[in-house]
């Protein structure tokens, strides 16, 4: 199993700085996580773990190995693609063993590869089909038992299941889960979907702008984000400006429009005068359920139905526009135009320095 290690990368493109002196240190055998919007550095981030770019500054690191300016093939890192890149005109069977046959291994030690990985990725009795003849999973497979077939020291996934339909993504990512735990392959999974990367990784780097803003366990980073960015991106959120009223270490009693609430203080003072709360809506509900709440009182301005929740767009007492939040479909529905409240855990509710502002604007294109 390897270490990786990612020291102080800058990588640029023209003008554009894609990477920010970005620090990583992916753990042995681990299942990394790199999480963020499109256009956040994440993908090229993995080509330079892969090799495929150089770094104007930093080094990456495998074990003790300075692996910075060696090419993809001498440094054992193996990449399965967006769109798994398979040869249209080879076989299941072909397509996986060809990074055996480049390396010149024996035919019968190719053949025990290719069988075994197959097995393992359930593709066994499927070796004489061609790509056009799977189904996106399948093709999806292939893809993974093509990189695993050569025993790499590292595997690096670029948001493989993005192309696959939403049941279909459910069921392969558990599949990707246990593989990466039979073999004990450290591993680097990039997507854009946090639920992904939630429910995969043992630990995930959150990334804006060419930087990685935060680091954590999915349970870290989603109950207790350090960073304003961190808080918005993970969930199902809702963004507030409110005036504080009064903070300690801990906590910080704040007003938006006419109602008080208590949040949890993330670097928040008196003296600031504002900040900018981050509601996890998606933990809301219309009675108190927990012995610490946030309470919010507004009116309904609509409410919209999504299967397993009701999306309600609140506007509180005294505010200049609409907070959504989400609630189970089994509690009672409000009307538009109803007055309602909404309840938290304040463990739900996350206030920030007001300059954080800007960013969150920036990212709502506002």
């Amino acid at each position: 199993m390897t270490r990786i290690v990612v020291d102080n990368v800058t990588k640029r493109f023209g003008r554009v700085t894609a990477l920010r002196r970005v620090s990583l240190d992916v753990r042995e055998g681990e299942l990394f996580a790199i999480l963020g919007p499109s256009g956040c550095g994440k993908t090229t981030l993995l080509r330079v773990i892969a090799g495929f770019e150089v770094p104007e500054e930093g080094r990456v690191m495998f074990d003790d190995e300075d692996v910075t300016f060696k090419r993809p093939d001498e440094r054992g890192a193996v990449m399965v693609f967006q769109n798994w890149a398979l040869w249209p005109h080879m076989t299941v069977y072909d397509n996986v063993a060809y990074g055996l046959k480049v390396r010149r291994l024996p035919k019968n030690e190719i053949d025990r590869r290719v069988k075994m990985v197959l097995e393992l990725v359930g593709l066994k009795g499927l070796e004489n089909r061609y790509p056009h003849q799977l189904s996106g999973g399948q093709q999806q497979r292939v893809a993974l038992a093509r990189a695993l077939v050569v025993e790499p020291r590292v595997l690096l996934l670029d948001e493989p299941l993005t192309n696959l339909d939403a049941r279909l993504r459910l069921r392969l990512r558990g599949e990707i889960r246990k593989i990466q735990r039979e073999l004990g392959i450290t591993t680097i999974y990039v997507t854009h979907d946090q639920e992904e990367a939630l429910a995969l990784a043992d630990r995930v780097a959150v990334m804006w702008n060419g930087k990685v803003v935060e680091m954590g366990t999915p349970d870290e980073i989603y109950h207790r984000p350090k960073h304003l960015f961190t808080a918005f991106f993970i969930g199902k959120t809702s963004v507030a400006e409110a005036k504080v009223i009064d903070a300690d270490g801990n906590y910080v009693l704040l007003r938006i429009g006419d109602v008080v609430i208590r949040a949890l203080n993330h670097g928040v003072s008196v003296d600031d005068g504002s900040a900018v709360v981050v509601f996890k809506a998606e933990n809301a509900r219309l009675k108190p359920m927990w012995r610490d709440c946030a309470k919010l009182v507004g009116r309904v301005l609509v409410t919209m139905y999504l299967g397993a929740s009701l999306e309600i767009r609140l506007v509180p007492h005294g505010y200049n526009r609409d907070l959504s939040f989400y609630i189970p479909i089994e509690e009672e529905i409000p009307r538009p135009g109803e007055e309602v409240e909404i309840y938290l855990p304040v463990s739900s509710v996350h206030a920030y320095p007001v300059e954080g502002l800007e960013l969150v604007k920036e990212i709502l294109g506002e």
